[in-house]
């Protein structure tokens, strides 16, 4: 492509057989009617099925089109995180392979863009598809990260968003290894919008975010922006010993001013009980921040990248082994 890439356009997948062909259909109708120079940098987060060969078919005519291709699966925020470090464009959209956020966004993305913001995310107003449970969960979650945090993220939204050139350099600067990418962006500042849209049901295929998942998701979102865990844990503490001594003194003066000693010993062990859970899951979520604390000092790259396909010479050389995490 003689003329400098405008867009570049990330497209995480793991096993999207189901879907590539659509996706890249659509994709590529939306980014042509742009009539500037784009990418489609697909990244195969360790896929199994024909996902990463389809794209190799479409590279070899498509010269826009370029694959990403993992040595295994390190996971959706990790394969965002390598296309970050690949773009070339100067603004940079991330959306998922399963078309649950349309392509056509973009271009009122773009449109706002050009209107001067840095950052340009998809705010779901609806979410087909998809349980009770799951919107649920997803609604408490943001909340509660919301509450949580001092870091302004916006609710009900996902990865699907544009992001100008100097914020994908600054978030190419930041070395976590468990990675909440929406939060970073966040994290990071510059003039930021919203973009309503109402979110579609996958077309094809299973969710690539089970359950597990979506907990360990949660959990690297609410630990990378907060330690009020932690600070709640001292509160309950203190609250308990207090009912705790008050108790005791109780059972005490019963024993000395009265001629009865209290009974009970099953609503003893209860309590016991109850202190005993408690103090292991403060153990557990203090366990969450030592883990997290465990692998940022280890020195491995975020990813091992296998192979490159239609990719500059300079930025294969410079990434074939993904990113060693940087410690200020």
């Amino acid at each position: 492509m003689s003329r400098a890439i405008h867009y570049s356009v990330i497209i995480p997948m793991y096993n999207e057989e189901a879907v590539i062909e659509e996706t890249y259909r659509r994709l590529k109708k939306v980014m042509s009617s742009t009539g500037e120079p784009y990418e489609l940098l697909f990244v195969n987060d360790g896929s199994v099925d024909r996902s990463a060969q389809m794209i190799r078919d479409y590279a070899r005519w498509d010269e826009s089109v370029k694959l990403i291709d993992f040595a295994r699966n390190f996971g959706h925020q990790i394969a965002i995180t390598a296309g970050m470090d690949y773009a070339a464009g100067s603004a940079v959209v991330i959306i998922d392979a399963d078309l649950q956020d349309p392509p056509e966004l973009i271009i009122d993305m773009i449109a706002k863009w050009k209107e001067g913001y840095e950052v340009v995310y998809a705010r779901r107003t609806r979410r087909s598809g998809e349980t009770r449970f799951k919107r649920w969960s997803a609604s408490l979650f943001y909340r509660v990260l919301r509450a949580s945090t001092d870091t302004d993220i916006p609710v009900d939204t996902g990865d699907f968003r544009l992001i100008d050139r100097k914020v994908c350099d600054e978030m190419k600067r930041l070395p976590e290894k468990n990675r909440f990418v929406r939060g970073l962006v966040s994290w990071v500042g510059f003039r930021q919008t919203a973009i309503e849209y109402e979110r579609d049901e996958r077309l094809a295929g299973e969710t690539k975010y089970p359950l597990k998942r979506m907990l360990k998701l949660s959990l690297d979102g609410i630990t990378s922006f907060s330690y009020k865990p932690l600070k709640i844990a001292g509160y309950v503490g203190v609250i308990l010993s207090i009912v705790g001594f008050i108790y005791m003194v109780s059972v005490i003066g019963s024993a000395i001013f009265t001629d009865s000693t209290m009974k009970g010993w099953a609503s003893i062990v209860s309590i016991m009980l109850m202190f005993n859970g408690f103090i292991l899951i403060m153990l557990g979520i203090l366990g969450e921040y030592v883990g997290r604390i465990y692998d940022e000092t280890k020195s491995r790259p975020l990813y091992i990248v296998r192979d490159v396909y239609q990719m500059e010479t300079t930025s294969r050389q410079g990434h074939l082994t993904g990113r060693i995490a940087q410690h200020d």
